[in-house]
């Protein structure tokens, strides 16, 4: 699985594991004096030997995610030239705000100097994400006084700490936004399935007035939808058309996650081929390190395997359950947040109480089947709808309940990241029925919608 492109080489995930690079040891002295630093031997601090007006060669191994070292210490006055190797198996670069390599594919190395330092500072990889990581290299500078603890040092993508785009839980959306439509439709007829997937970085809203930059296939948050039957087989045209790396995972599918599941550059194209072998609401996203991002950024979505002698109803919906960890207005979600499952919102399909805006429309009696993936990347969810009971439960790949003499019935439909289901349910009476996850500290921030039953007025639904 392509989750182990978030686990660092010091992890030991063997597809990681690079050829390391050998610190040289010693060095010609040239025109000016040079001093050559090492690291020591667990890849943490090198120390120089310097004086300050000499410069310093440090050598830096940029691997998925790390850099060895992790911290210089130079006296002030010293400029610090790095000799910068790519040992990992995506670009990586190494810069100090501005200054700094280019973008380095795997095998690639450059020297560049980092100027003169003055002041206690870090260097990091510019790959969104790569920085919260962990790719950091700290820049100790003796005889000096520390840089300010907030700030970039100078530049660089990652926002001060605070900084994140807030939603204002009472706004509404504006007169032009419109809902991801959760109507499916039925497996298409035939066989095989040709499908084009284009990923790029879109800045869309995800809640009333709040934008963010968000990562997803074909445009759209949560990715298109995929469906089927057992045999069927799936061509998908990966291209990616966005501005970094990214990859492709078919939970459906039975495949070597080093051939069809590989990293993408911008520019890149594959095609992902795969037979469904086993029903089941499935999910796909992004495996690109670290793919905590990339699934908290929003690229993820369905793959649906009808299972054999699946019933028609009268309405079939989708609801894709994931979290948002609010970035600035209009950047991508934050990493440090994801990591520690700090998130800000929980909704379906993308937008914050999206079937509170736009409440979905049923008739008294109308069989429902709403199929449920809980996309994550990190929160569960006990999918409930107040006022009705759920006759059948379909849960990772077989029926836990159906109808019968029992006469049973079921109130939720619990899910762990990654799994998916789906519940068929009617409704009695007209009126408004809340669908909610029913871990209730999510209801209040974003997992709120509305089944609108019959001739009413849905109006506003308070929190």
């Amino acid at each position: 699985m392509t989750e182990a492109a978030d686990i660092s080489k010091r992890s030991g995930a063997a597809w990681l594991l690079a050829p390391a690079v050998a610190v040289v040891m010693t060095m010609a002295v040239a025109l000016f004096a040079v001093v050559l630093v090492g690291s020591d031997d667990d890849g943490g601090t090198s120390v120089t030997t310097g004086e300050p007006g000499e410069s310093v060669v440090l050598d830096v191994e940029l691997g998925d995610l790390y850099v060895e070292p992790s911290s210089v210490e130079v006296p002030a006055g010293t400029e610090l030239i790095v000799n910068v190797t790519n040992a990992g198996a995506m670009p990586h670069d190494l810069k100090l705000g501005e200054t700094g390599t280019a973008m380095l594919d795997p095998g690639q190395s450059e020297q560049v100097s980092l100027g003169v330092m003055e002041q206690t500072t870090e260097a990091w990889c510019t790959v969104p994400g790569h920085r919260e990581a962990g790719m950091v290299l700290d820049i100790v500078v003796t005889g000096a006084p520390a840089a300010p603890a907030s700030g970039d040092h100078g530049g660089g993508s990652a926002a001060p700490a605070g900084d994140g785009a807030v939603i204002d839980w009472t706004a509404t959306p504006g007169a032009d936004w419109q809902p991801y439509d959760p109507r499916l439709e039925p497996a298409p007829g035939g066989t095989e399935h040709e499908i084009s997937f284009s990923m790029t970085e879109e800045v869309m809203e995800v809640a009333p007035g709040v934008t963010q930059e968000v990562w997803v296939f074909n445009g759209q948050l949560p990715g298109p939808t995929l469906r089927g039957t057992v045999g069927d087989v799936f061509t998908v045209t990966l291209t990616n058309d966005g501005k970094m790396g990214h990859s492709l995972d078919f939970h459906a599918s039975k495949v070597a996650w080093d051939d069809e599941m590989r990293t993408l550059q911008p520019g890149e194209s594959l095609v992902y081929q795969f037979e469904a072998k086993h029903a089941g609401v499935w999910m796909y996203h992004c495996g690109t390190a670290p793919a905590l991002h990339h699934i908290g950024n929003g690229m993820f979505g369905a793959v649906i395997i009808d299972p054999p002698d699946l019933p028609p109803v009268d309405h079939e919906l989708l609801f894709v359950q994931s979290e948002l960890y609010l970035g600035p207005e209009g950047q991508p979600g934050d990493l440090a947040k994801m990591q520690e499952v700090d998130f800000d919102a929980v909704v379906f399909n993308g937008y914050a109480n999206q079937y509170q805006h736009a409440p979905i429309q049923v008739e008294v009696g109308e069989r429902v089947r709403a199929f449920v993936l809980d996309a994550g990347p990190s929160e569960n969810s006990s999918f409930h709808i107040v006022g009705t009971i759920f006759d059948t439960v379909y849960k990772e790949g077989t029926y836990l309940l159906r109808p019968d003499g029992r006469q049973g019935g079921s109130q939720a439909l619990d899910l762990q990241p990654a799994q998916g289901g789906f519940v068929e349910f009617t409704f009695d009476e007209e009126g408004l029925y809340l669908m909610v996850t029913h871990k209730f500290s999510n209801v209040g921030i974003g997992a709120l919608g509305i089944f609108a039953v019959g001739d009413v007025d849905a109006g506003d639904v308070a929190h």
